[in-house]
C-alpha cells in the first residue's frame, strides 16, 4: 500500500492578502481557485512535489457559523498547528519572505537537534518554519 499526503488546509483571514506571502515568499504557485458560496479556495502547490497542494480559505469557507467562529478565535489566538517547509536554501527563503513584510518570529538558527531553520507568522498570523534540507 502507497499513501501520500494531497492536501493541507491553511486557515487564513483574507484569501488575497496572504497570497504574497504564499506565493512571492515561498515560491508556491496557484494551481486551484475555487468560489462557491460567497467563499474561495486557493489551492498552491510546486513543480518540486507534484500534486501536493497548501489550500488557503477562510474560516467560515465549507464550515457552520458556529465552527466557523470557532476556527477564527483560535487563528486569531495564533494556536492553529504550524506549517513546516523544507528548503534547499533556508537563507534566501528567509530573506524572500521576509521581503513580503512577515513578521520574523526566528532568523535562522542551527538547532541542536539538526536544522538551521527559521520561523514566521503569515498575514493571518498562522505561525509558519522553514527548514533547511539535510545536505546530500
Amino acid at each position: 500500500m502507497t499513501i501520500s499526503l494531497q492536501y493541507a488546509n491553511v486557515t487564513v483571514s483574507d484569501v488575497d492578502q496572504s497570497l504574497g506571502f504564499y506565493t512571492d515568499g515561498l515560491g508556491l504557485q496557484i494551481t486551484n481557485d475555487v468560489s462557491s458560496g460567497g467563499f474561495r479556495w486557493v489551492t498552491l502547490g510546486t513543480d518540486a512535489q507534484p500534486g501536493l497542494g497548501i489550500v488557503l480559505s477562510v474560516p467560515h469557507a465549507g464550515r457552520s457559523d458556529s465552527e466557523g467562529a470557532l476556527l477564527a478565535d483560535l487563528m486569531a489566538k495564533g494556536t492553529l498547528p504550524m506549517l513546516v517547509f523544507r528548503s534547499d536554501d533556508v537563507d534566501a527563503t528567509f530573506a524572500a519572505v521576509r521581503a513580503t513584510g512577515a513578521e520574523v518570529l526566528q532568523e535562522p538558527t542551527d538547532q541542536a537537534w539538526g536544522p538551521c531553520d527559521c520561523a514566521f507568522r503569515d498575514p493571518s498570523g498562522n505561525t509558519v518554519r522553514i527548514a533547511q534540507a539535510p545536505a546530500e
